[in-house]
This record gives structure tokens, sequence and C-alpha cells, in this order.
């Protein structure tokens, strides 16, 4: 019985290590780990950054919040000016946090109660051309709010920036049209 006790320590300890059955530790590649990460959403990215230290050091990658900001709303590749403008803000992970990840959630659920309000099972779709239209202006619309929440910040301390306060109010579809 002590021995078998001793053979389960000793293979626990090898699959922690990376050694065992040879499987392999994605904690040992970073590049790995990061490549998995960056294809999370933006909550089981939070989390991620909970399970250990490495993790959140991977997780506070700029590069991570960038492809996280990018597949949330598609547009053509950023411009080298439109990065150093995001960077000098304060990066993808806050103009995630502050702007673009508010601004979604509160899209999906109005989108998903129209959805209800007009009786259909799926989501309601923008045709090709509408939506290439939306996705360029969304872009600079967001880095615009952005910018003037960051400015906003840059008064007095104890004055709340309002400019981006509208994103937590809800919104009342009984009375906005269709």
């Amino acid at each position: 019985m002590v021995a078998t006790l001793q053979q389960q320590q000793q293979q626990q300890q090898q699959e922690e290590e990376g050694g065992g059955d040879g499987g392999i530790s994605i904690n040992n590649n970073v590049d790995l780990l990061a490549e998995i990460l960056g294809r999370l959403d933006a909550r089981s990215l939070a989390v991620a950054a909970r399970v250990c230290r490495l993790w959140a050091a991977v997780t506070r990658r700029d590069i991570l919040w960038e492809s996280l900001c990018l597949r949330r709303m598609p547009s053509p590749s950023p411009s080298p000016a439109t990065r150093s403008v995001v960077t000098a803000l304060g990066g993808y992970r806050r103009l995630y946090r502050r702007c673009l990840g508010p601004a979604l959630d509160r899209l999906d659920g109005r989108r998903t109660a129209l959805n209800r309000w007009a009786g259909e099972p799926w989501p309601i779709h923008l045709d090709r051309a509408e939506a290439q239209a939306q996705l360029s202006v969304s872009l600079s619309l967001f880095l615009s709010l952005f910018s003037i929440d960051c400015y906003e910040r840059l008064g007095p301390a104890r004055q709340r920036p309002a400019s981006l306060l509208f994103l937590c109010r809800p919104v009342d579809l009984a009375r906005s049209g269709p």
C-alpha cells in the first residue's frame, strides 16, 4: 500500500513537470499558451488570468487583446498609426474593457431583444454592403469614444467621465421603433 502511494505521488509529480506518459504541459511553451489563450473570449481570458502567475502574465499581453478586439469587431487590419494611438491611450486591453466590451455586450442584448420582438429564432443579419459600411465606421467610432474617455479622465480626479456612461444605462426597447 505504501509503495502504491509513493508511485502515485511520483506519477503526479512527473505529470505536473510535463513528463509522464509523453504528454506535454502547455506551461512549458509560453508561445503555445499565448496561441491558445488568444482564441478565448474576454470573460474566459479574465478567468484564465486567475489560474496562475504565468497565465496572468500571458493574458496581459496586448497582442491577445488586439486579436480579441479585431475578432469582435472585424475591420481591415489596423494601420500602424491606429496601433500607436491605441497604445498611447493604454492599449487594446483598456480599449476593450472601457469601450468595446460594454458596447458590444449592449448591442448583443439589444439584438437578442429585437429578435424576440420580431419573433425570429435567429439573429437579424444585415446585407454584406451594409455590414461593411458599418464596420468601417465602427473602428473609428470606438477609437473616438476611447480617446474622449481617456481625455476626460485627465481632468480632476473626483470628476467622473460621462462620455461612456451611456453604455451602462438600460435601453427601453418598447419606446424605440423598429
